[in-house]
């Protein structure tokens, strides 16, 4: 926990937060689909986080599907009172796991019901709509979507929403229909689209939590990462995430693994200084990339 907290922390709609979390997608099997290979482990990892200090946590009912879900009810339940569990909703999966949109008011209903089934919740902490356009988002009314969930939320079913894969117009959208307190989108220090989208949600108290923030690293771009992990002392994807958490004080980092190694590996990211040069060089990544 003092490692997680040299980080800092952050509001995540009226809970605060450490900003090195966790995110349990990778706890599935293949494909995220499908049980785990070593359920033990998973549950073992979970624990591991929580005993760190993580106290928040990402998932998803159609990771598995259900899977992962029952898997941290299994780890954690009765959940710690720290802990803020994040869910998403707008997708599920067919029998042979793809990926369907699933985004009628009635759809997103059952959704959350199924995630307080399997997390054995009487509330959610924390929802995001997901918008299904792949890995970049694309333009599109979602206010029906979040007016549904806005109702769940005058129920009592939800605290707070927050939505995901997302323009500044459909942000704009959402806003107006109930306050959003996080966005989740994909970014990353090789992949820097939402710059002035992080910028603007953090003048307005807003977290920013970017997904795959590991990923799509070009040769020339990982080598920029491996000069600057071998001056500070680290590995190239915890300069990644290093680089993340001094990037703008609202981002909040969800890395997840199914390894125990790989959990410390991540967490003690979370200490790990980045001098101004060291910046300066990861920041000309993404203006290469672009």
């Amino acid at each position: 926990m003092i490692i997680l907290a040299r980080a800092g922390t952050y509001k995540l709609g009226s809970r605060t937060v450490h900003r090195m979390g966790y995110g349990a997608m990778q706890l599935a099997g293949p494909g995220v689909f499908g049980p785990p290979k070593d359920r033990d482990e998973a549950i073992k990892v979970l624990r591991a986080a929580v005993e760190a200090g993580v106290d928040h946590i990402d998932t998803c009912d159609y990771y598995g599907p259900h899977i992962v879900n029952q898997i941290i009810k299994e780890a954690l339940h009765p959940y710690p009172a720290n802990l803020v569990l994040v869910t998403k909703v707008g997708a599920r999966r067919d029998e042979t796991g793809q990926w369907l949109p699933w985004q009628s008011a009635a759809d997103l209903t059952q959704a959350i019901h199924d995630n307080l089934r399997h997390l054995e919740l009487d509330v959610i902490e924390a929802v995001n709509f997901r918008s299904m356009h792949g890995m970049q988002p694309t333009e599109g009314a979602i206010g029906a979507q979040v007016e549904a969930l806005a109702e769940l939320k005058r129920k009592g079913l939800i605290r707070h929403i927050g939505v995901s894969n997302v323009t500044p117009t459909q942000i704009r959208e959402a806003r107006a229909i109930t306050p959003i307190v996080c966005v989740q989108n994909y970014y990353n220090v090789a992949n820097r689209g939402d710059d002035a989208m992080v910028d603007a949600l953090a003048k307005d108290g807003i977290a920013y939590v970017p997904f795959f923030p590991l990923g799509g690293f070009a040769p020339l771009q990982s080598s920029i990462l491996s000069d600057v992990a071998q001056k500070v002392g680290a590995t190239p994807l915890q300069v990644a995430l290093a680089w993340l958490l001094r990037r703008s004080p609202n981002i909040l980092l969800i890395p997840g693994t199914s390894s125990r190694a790989h959990l410390r590996e991540n967490l003690a990211a979370a200490e790990l200084h980045l001098p101004d040069d060291a910046m300066e060089a990861l920041n000309g990544i993404g203006a290469k990339a672009h």
